[in-house]
Formats: structure tokens, C-alpha cells, sequence
């Protein structure tokens, strides 16, 4: 009489656990690169509020605030988020200082947003531009990008 067994032997569950484990820790640095992505992407709403002041002041004097005062903004330190620590405006774009609880690869880092207008047509509402993007074509951008977070980590609207 043959005797037969179910199930796995030892060696095959090992080699399944040893399968899983390399897949995950393959899988773990791009989840950690879209952990630091929704980080960047939950800071771009405090962005918001300079957007209108900005927006309001090409409206009336097609020209760019000099800095968060000149829109009427408290000082930039004064302008915070879990993810950020400063929102300073210069020439009209808004540039965010990463801190807080952010990731350490972004932590001190700045992520740029600089509007673009077509000069000769004010009517035509501002397009910003984040981060390494490129400018709209017949659009002429203004302020300084001073984008220094790895493009891996940008969201993609913002490469």
C-alpha cells in the first residue's frame, strides 16, 4: 500500500518565501519614490494662496509682485504645511520650501511654480509652471525656477 502525503515540503515553502521577499524588496523603492511624490503633490495646494494675489496684481498692473509682502502674504516662514516649511514669493513665482515631516531626500529642497503669460494678450489667464516643466508654446514665463528636488521624486506633471 502506497501512502500518499498533501501538501508542501519544507524546501518548496522556502523557496516561495525566498520568491516573495525578492519581489517586495524590488518593489519597495518605487513605492518609496510615490510616498515622496504624494508628499510634494499634498504641498502644491498651499501654493494657492499666492496664486490669486499673483494672479490679481498681472490682472491689474501687468506686472509680478516682488516678494510675499508685495501680494500681501505674511513672511515666508510664517506660510506652513505637515510637508512644508516656508512659501516664499520673488518676481512672481511662488517657490516651496520642503520641511516638517517631510521625506529626508526633500527636506530643505525647493519646488518651484512660475507663471506664464502671453505677454501681448493680458486677458489670456496665467498657466503655471511647476518645477522642470516646460513652457506653453506663445507663453513667456517669469521668475527664477529654483527647482532643486531630484526629477524622480516631481510629480509628472512637474518634469
Amino acid at each position: 500500500m502506497k501512502l500518499r502525503r498533501n501538501g508542501f515540503t519544507m524546501v518548496e515553502l522556502m523557496v516561495v518565501v525566498g520568491i516573495i521577499a525578492i519581489l517586495s524588496l524590488m518593489m519597495l523603492p518605487s513605492y518609496l519614490d510615490k510616498f515622496t511624490r504624494d508628499q510634494i503633490a499634498e504641498a502644491l495646494p498651499l501654493a494657492d494662496i499666492a496664486k490669486a494675489q499673483i494672479s490679481l496684481a498681472w490682472s491689474v498692473a501687468q506686472s509680478f509682485p516682488a516678494d510675499n509682502a508685495a501680494v500681501g502674504l505674511p513672511a515666508a516662514d510664517r506660510i506652513v504645511g505637515n510637508y512644508v516649511s516656508a512659501v516664499s514669493v520673488a518676481e512672481g513665482a511662488i517657490n516651496i520650501t520642503f520641511g516638517n515631516r517631510a521625506n529626508g531626500v526633500i527636506r530643505g529642497k525647493t519646488l518651484t511654480l512660475r507663471p506664464a503669460v502671453v505677454t501681448d494678450a493680458p486677458i489670456v489667464p496665467i498657466a503655471w509652471i511647476c518645477g522642470n516643466a516646460s513652457t506653453p508654446d506663445k507663453m513667456t514665463a517669469f521668475g527664477v525656477n529654483k527647482t532643486d528636488i531630484s526629477p524622480s521624486y516631481l510629480p509628472f506633471s512637474c518634469r
